[in-house]
Parts: C-alpha cells; structure tokens; sequence
C-alpha cells in the first residue's frame, strides 16, 4: 500500500489484474445455503468495520460492504471453507481485540481514520500482539476481493457491483460482431453464470 495508508484504487486495481475466473475459485463446491451462517452478529460487524475500509464506498461506486462481500464470507466459512472457520474468526477476533488496545474501541466503533490506522498497522505489522496479523489481513482481503467481483451466485458481488465498477460486461454465451468492436465498450451482460436471478436470494 502506498504511503501505508489503505487504498480503494490500489485494492481494486489488483483486483481487475486477476481473473475473475480466479476470484471465485475458492466457492465452486459445497457452497452453504443462503440461510447457512458461520459468524455471529457481533463477528459480522466487526468484518463489515474491516472489508468496508479495504473497498469503501465513494464517487466511483458501491464499496464491498454494499456489494455484499461480507455475505460471501460468512456463506463460505458456513460451506466450504468450514475448515478455516475457527482460524478466521480467530483472526477476526484478534483484530478487534487490538483495535480495543490501541485505540479504546471494537473497529465496528472506531472512525473511518482510526479503523484505517488499525489496519494498516496490521497489515504492516506493526500491531503489537498480533504475529500472524499480516496473514489474517492478506487472507480477508483476498476473501473480500472474491465476494466484490466474484460470481453473485456465490453470495457476494450484489447487484452486480463489483463487475460495474472494473466494467466487466459478465460471461456470455455467445457474442456478435458489434460486441467484438474494439472501439465500443462491452454491454454490461448482468446476468449469473448459473441463471437470471441466480445469487440474489441474500
């Protein structure tokens, strides 16, 4: 990060860098139900206070808790990533733990400038009592970047927001040749690989 401070160009410009093939790899099978939830509401604050400083909302576009990445998250350590549930919340857990330290507040509490310091000092590692602080913060952010761009099948990527904002029109079946001009941008497709209205059920 540039200047150690959090930057939303930084994170999605990496993010428009990887497939979004790749982004959401980590959900093709055995994923939970809607309904299925790993964290509790007092975990979910604090994830949403954390992934809405990695992808904040601004004037180019929703951030990742509007898109619903923290929903994507919580559906997978509940499906398929059940195995790293206790280690994420673990994490999860330690990084409120040193935002109550450092700065006398749970990060749900703390302002946009203080949640921005704590982060960076963990990404940095620089947050004392948290080792393995940099690993936790790299692991969320990849999860966060799933749930922004991945398919919205998966739980996350609401509306379609996450592809909006890279412009990435969406997998398609077929295209003519007006949608292969190199001169006029992609018409957004908008649709789930897996069907009209597949993912929006969160």
């Amino acid at each position: 990060m540039a200047n150690n401070k959090l930057s939303r160009r930084t994170v999605i410009a990496s993010a428009a860098l990887v497939p979004v093939a790749a982004l959401q790899s980590s959900a093709q099978q055995n994923i939970a139900a809607a309904g299925e939830h790993a964290l509790t509401s007092a975990q979910l604050r604090t994830l949403e206070a954390f992934i809405d400083r990695l992808i904040p909302r601004d004037e180019n576009g929703p951030g990742a808790v509007d898109a619903g990445a923290q929903n994507y998250i919580d559906r997978q350590l509940a499906g398929y990533l059940s195995g790293e549930k206790a280690t994420f919340i673990a994490g999860l857990e330690a990084v409120d733990a040193y935002a109550r330290r450092a700065e006398g507040a749970p990060l749900a509490d703390l302002s946009a400038k203080k949640r921005d310091e704590v982060l960076t000092a963990i990404d940095t590692n620089r947050a004392e009592g948290l080792p393995t602080g940099r690993a936790f913060f790299n692991r969320a952010r990849r999860l966060t970047l799933e749930g922004m761009f991945g398919d919205p099948y998966y739980g996350g990527n609401k509306n379609f927001a996450g592809w909006d904002l890279i412009q990435y029109p969406g997998p398609r079946p077929a295209t003519g040749p007006e949608d292969q001009r190199m001169s006029t941008p992609a018409k957004p497709y908008r649709r789930s690989a897996y069907g009209p209205g597949a993912g929006h059920d969160h």
